[in-house]
């Protein structure tokens, strides 16, 4: 059901667009990157921050060789933000962590912000709704489909 979410989604912006099914998981970037024998910074991790002070969400889409800067997207968002809660991430994206697509949650993040790091690679791979599952892209159509922003959010 959440991969045929994403197909969906997937397909309404490009009809010729397909899910890639894995043989082993890819709940990491490492064990996507292996399954796919890419490199980790191919991967892109989508990741859920949520502001302390007004309970916004924010879905970061980081390169798999990079980590987030709290500092940084604290900045840029004008507030203190931490990474949200198992729970969480499944109550606004309709996902659990090691499957969270970039695209198609039951509820849309106050902000998109896409890791510059990502544009370095011409084929990046984003997970499709399940630990089994990525769809592969580029930094552009990531960009376009997701309405993200282009930041320097990792330390």
């Amino acid at each position: 059901k959440t991969v045929k979410s994403v197909l969906n989604y997937l397909q309404n912006f490009d009809p010729n667009t397909s899910i890639i099914v894995l043989d082993r998981t890819a709940r990491s970037a490492e064990d996507a990157a292996n399954s796919l024998n890419v490199e980790v910074g191919a991967i892109v991790k989508s990741l859920i921050f949520k502001s302390t002070n007004n309970n916004l969400y924010y879905l970061c889409l980081v390169s798999g060789d990079k980590f987030i800067s709290l500092k940084k997207l604290s900045l840029i968002v004008n507030g203190h933000v931490e990474k949200a809660l198992a729970n969480e991430v499944k109550d606004q994206t309709g996902f659990s962590i090691g499957g969270v697509p970039p695209i198609a949650h039951v509820t849309s993040p106050t902000k998109i912000f896409i890791d510059y790091n990502l544009n370095q690679f011409n084929a990046i791979f984003a997970a499709a709704g399940h630990p089994h599952a990525v769809f592969e892209t580029n930094f552009n159509i990531l960009k376009e489909i997701t309405g993200g922003e282009e930041k320097n959010i990792t330390e």
